[in-house]
């Protein structure tokens, strides 16, 4: 059919197995609307799978209430025991390759792996949205952007093991405004720089967020190798720190396990980037740790 469509959910508890909704369509006015929850399957019976819940090139799709429960506790469990052989997780819901998308008033509990990804996509808005998964749950992002353009995150909360935000190479024009994020790992730009030819990171604003308990704050972190990829004409205003450890931190010499790239700098260019009102309380006695960047503005 041409005209809208809306598919329902409703107000129920539902056993949903990994999915793909594969465009394009010839509808480009498709509601998702969940009243009820929509539940991941076991790890052991997604397997390798990479994805729960995958929409792939869609243009016009919006997503609207309901909850996601990824069931990521005995992952999580697996990937804690020395030596167990535990596949990497599947990310909740993921944009790949689309285009005019909303998602709004979704909550996105305990996911395997990442939460939500934006992956090559456009025009895309999350507004509303809550996300949750404990603390110490690995690589739980709450929401990770990249190779997309004109993304917008609006009036969230995010609360998770990893990055609240993650924003990878390709990123340009995304807003992130009104969002609370802890416990967490911050808002991060990177990890740039793990290939020699990538994408740069374009016009970020980050604005209005507030960061409580958190690892980190505004962090910007490069692999220490070279790359032609850059980081430039970014924002950060308006943010309140509440007890964060690094409220801002750009790390360019980032190498996990000191493998492929001990004691080299990044290539990445971090140029006219600018700190606005950053407030709040550090939980270390180094607010701001800096390497290797120039053009940077901090302004009271």
């Amino acid at each position: 059919s041409l005209e809208p469509t809306t598919i329902y959910v409703p107000r129920r508890r539902f056993l949903l197995g990994q999915i793909t909704f594969e465009g394009p369509c010839t509808n480009s006015g498709i509601t998702l609307r969940i009243d009820g929850i929509l539940v991941s399957p076991a790890y052991e019976k997604m397997g390798s799978a990479k994805y729960w819940m995958l929409f792939d090139k869609v243009e016009g799709v919006n997503i609207t209430g309901g909850f996601l429960d990824g069931q990521g506790s005995s992952l999580w469990s697996c990937k804690g025991v020395a030596g167990q052989d535990c596949p990497v997780g599947a990310t909740s819901l993921t944009f790949f390759g689309s285009k005019d998308v909303t998602i709004q008033n979704l909550t996105s509990i305990n996911a395997k792996l990442y939460h939500i990804v934006i992956l090559s996509s456009q025009n895309v808005v999350l507004q509303g949205v809550r996300i949750y998964a404990p603390e110490e749950s690995p690589n739980t992002d709450g929401v990770h952007v990249e190779k997309s353009l004109n993304v917008r995150i609006l009036n969230s909360g995010i609360k998770t093991g990893d990055d609240c935000v993650s924003i990878g190479p390709g990123t340009k024009d995304l807003w992130i405004q009104r969002v609370a994020c802890g416990p967490g790992h911050g808002i991060s730009i990177g990890s740039l720089g793990k290939e020699v030819n990538e994408e740069g990171v374009e016009n970020v604003v980050v604005k209005s967020v507030v960061f409580t308990g958190t690892q980190n704050g505004l962090r910007i972190k490069s692999w220490g190798r070279p790359s032609k990829g850059y980081v430039k004409r970014s924002g950060f205003k308006q943010v309140v720190m509440n007890n964060v450890q690094n409220p801002i931190l750009i790390d360019q010499n980032y190498c996990p396990n000191n493998e492929g790239c001990p004691g080299q700098h990044s290539g990445i260019q971090i140029s006219n980037v600018t700190y606005t009102a950053i407030k709040g309380t550090s939980a270390t006695r180094l607010p701001l740790s800096l390497t290797a960047v120039k053009h940077l503005h901090v302004k009271e």
